[in-house]
Parts: structure tokens; sequence; C-alpha cells
């Protein structure tokens, strides 16, 4: 499965206060109505905390 493009990624993410852990993420993106794609993404990061929205990009783009 490819991963969400990092704009569709921050559609949903929009509000999240940086630090933000995986949980945070997640819970954000099922809250603004995210797709299975970007909640698949989300969820098969790494958990820890992200510094901000480039952070996130980059976890989901090693995911591939």
């Amino acid at each position: 499965m490819s991963s969400p493009n990092p704009i569709q990624m921050q559609k949903y993410l929009g509000g999240v206060d940086y630090p933000a852990s995986k949980d945070d993420l997640v819970s954000t993106a099922e809250q603004h109505g995210a797709d299975d794609a970007v909640l698949d993404a989300l969820r098969r990061i790494p958990d820890g905390e992200y510094d901000a929205p480039t952070a996130v990009s980059e976890a989901i783009g090693d995911l591939d």
C-alpha cells in the first residue's frame, strides 16, 4: 500500500500541538475523519514523539 502524500496527511492533522505522540496523531486524524490509508500509515509509524509535521511525513515515508 502506498503512503498518503504529506498534504493529505497534514489535512487530517491540523491543530496538533507538537511535539505529539503517535497516539495523539492517530486520535487527531480519527477526529478529523481521516481515511483508512491515513490511519493505517499513522498506526504503523514507530512509537515516540514527533516534533513537527515534517517528522511525521519522514516516518511515513520510511514505511515504504
